[in-house]
Order: structure tokens, then C-alpha cells, then sequence
């Protein structure tokens, strides 16, 4: 498996976690996950992220998950695998195990107790000791989930001290001026150049890649939308990329509610044959017959618009 570097761009899916009907792992799903993921354009695929119910697997169950997923893939796309947690020698295990079985870099983000830029800057220190020189590592900044607000100065003192630290994975709400800052600071020359792949489901996708962004890290039941949206974005059709967002936005945003967000990911991709399950291992939400009478009211709306729109 290539290694993660600073030129990583596209679509890297934070792919689900597929369970039974009673909560045990269903690997025959994480094989059509994969082939699903693959067939709808992603450029790559993050395991074990916050979307995709890491906590709630064992590290045995971990480890079973992302050997399966680099398995079905063999080589053809790079993954990522989330190994955040709240002690390092945990940490350093896990990315030991997934690198040796050939993932292409890992994901950390910052435990909620740290309140300080230069406490921030430290943690990432001992992040990188701990995941080893030669490991390749992504910033995941989500201060809406994680409660540590980074600076964009803070990311650039991080990228300067840390060469191993290749992309960051941008989920600041809202977050589009720091965007702009981070890359104003590559584009002076001030800072390495890294990669930024971009979180929250896509819902500021068009603005984001026109702000500097790479691509798209996260989440949706259509990720051909954000491979859509980039390419086109990319080919410079800036117009049909807007076109190709807004259809989906309705859905995108009805996907994007704290708590049933999940469970409606999960009930589309079941629907569209990706997975056999819909099943949340528990705790987890479960959606309502209203809940699933507007995600079909919207799945419809949408197919006639990208019908409309060709």
C-alpha cells in the first residue's frame, strides 16, 4: 500500500461500520461496503471514524474490521484508519497492527481535555512519537464534537514541527475563513504545504474546494455527490458542481442532525444495497416511521432533480 502524503486529494469516504440485527460485526457487508464505496468513485476510504461507531468496537473487533476492508481492497485505494483514543500506548498499538497490514496512514483527534494552544501543540508531539517518525498522519479537527478549538496559527506551528503530519481533516463549523488562512499561509511559503480534505458531511463542499481544499473526507448514504462535486469543481465546471450540490442538499442536511444522523446513513445505504443492515450497534438512535417517511420524500425529490439536471 502506498503511503499517505501531502498530495492527497478527492474523496476519502469515512465508511460505516457494518453490524447484524443483533450487533455483531457483519464482514460479508464490509466486503459490498467496499465494493460500493469503490464503484461510486471514492478515492480512498477512512475506517474507525467518529461516524463510523469506533467506540463501540472492541480492539480485537477493530483490528478484525480494517484487516477485512484493506483485504477487499487490495492496494486499489488508500485507507485510512482512526486510532484516537485517550492513552497513547493504546494508540501506538493499534497504528502498529493497521500500518503492518498495510493502511496508508492513521487519524488523531485531540482529547476534549486539552484547553491551551501550546497544550494542543504538545499532544500532537506525543502523538507523533507515538505512532512513529515514519507513520503518516492526519489532524482531524472537529471542535464541534471534540470541544479544543486549533488556531490556524496552531496548525501551522503543528505542520512545521512534525513532518509526518500530511493532511488535515477540516471540520471547523464554520470554518471557511480558517480554511482560507491555512492556505494563504502554504501559499506564501510560510508553512509546508499539506493536504485538507474536509468533514461534516459535504455541506459546505463547493465553497470549501474553492477556498483551497483538496477534497472531501466524511460521510453520506450518496457519495457520488461528493465525487461529483470534486470532479466537476476540479475540471473547473465550478457551475455544475453547485448544480450537482444542491440536489443533493436536502438530504445532505437532513443526514447531518446530531443523534439520527447515523441511523439514517445507514438505513439508505441498506436501501441501496450496500450493506444488509441498517443496524446501529447499541447505544444508538433509531428513526421513527415519520423519520423514514422524509428521508423517502427526499430521496425522491432528489432523484427527479439530478433527472432535471442530467
Amino acid at each position: 500500500m502506498t503511503l499517505l502524503n501531502e498530495t492527497a486529494r478527492g474523496v476519502y469516504v469515512i465508511a460505516v461500520t457494518p453490524f447484524t440485527e443483533n450487533g455483531g460485526l457483519d464482514l460479508d457487508s464490509a466486503d459490498r461496503m467496499v465494493e460500493f464505496y469503490l464503484e461510486k468513485g471514492a478515492t480512498g476510504l477512512t475506517l474507525l471514524g467518529m461516524m463510523g461507531e469506533a467506540p463501540k468496537l472492541t480492539t480485537d473487533e477493530s483490528r478484525i474490521l480494517v484487516r477485512r476492508v484493506l483485504a477487499r481492497t487490495a492496494g486499489r485505494v488508500p485507507i485510512v484508519v482512526g486510532v484516537s483514543g485517550p492513552g497513547l500506548a493504546a494508540m501506538d498499538e493499534l497504528t502498529r497492527a493497521v500500518m503492518d497490514d498495510g493502511a496508508a496512514g492513521v487519524m488523531v483527534a485531540p482529547p476534549g481535555t486539552l484547553r491551551t494552544d501550546d497544550q494542543i501543540v504538545s499532544y500532537y508531539d506525543m502523538v507523533a512519537e507515538a505512532v512513529g517518525a515514519a507513520t503518516p498522519l492526519v489532524l482531524q479537527d472537529f471542535p464541534l464534537s471534540t470541544g479544543v478549538q486549533i488556531t490556524p496559527a496552531v496548525i501551522s506551528k503543528i505542520v512545521g514541527r512534525l513532518p509526518n503530519v500530511v493532511m488535515l481533516k477540516h471540520e471547523d463549523w464554520p470554518g471557511l475563513a480558517k480554511l482560507t488562512a491555512i492556505r494563504a499561509a502554504s501559499d506564501k511559503g510560510t508553512v509546508r504545504r499539506i493536504s485538507i480534505l474536509v468533514g461534516n458531511g459535504g455541506v459546505f463542499l463547493p465553497e470549501e474546494l474553492t477556498r483551497g481544499a483538496d477534497g472531501a473526507m466524511t460521510g453520506f448514504a450518496y457519495p457520488e455527490m461528493m465525487v461529483d462535486v470534486w470532479r466537476a469543481h476540479t475540471a473547473g465546471d465550478v457551475e455544475r458542481a453547485h448544480d450537482l450540490f444542491d440536489a443533493h442538499l436536502p438530504l445532505a442536511r437532513y443526514e447531518q442532525q446530531p443523534g439520527p444522523g447515523l441511523a439514517i446513513r445507514k438505513y439508505i445505504l441498506a436501501k441501496r444495497g450496500a450493506i444488509a443492515s441498517p443496524a446501529l450497534r447499541k447505544p444508538g438512535a433509531a428513526l421513527s416511521a415519520a423519520d423514514i417517511v422524509d428521508v423517502e420524500r427526499l430521496i425522491s425529490r432528489q432523484t427527479r432533480r439530478l433527472k432535471e439536471i442530467g
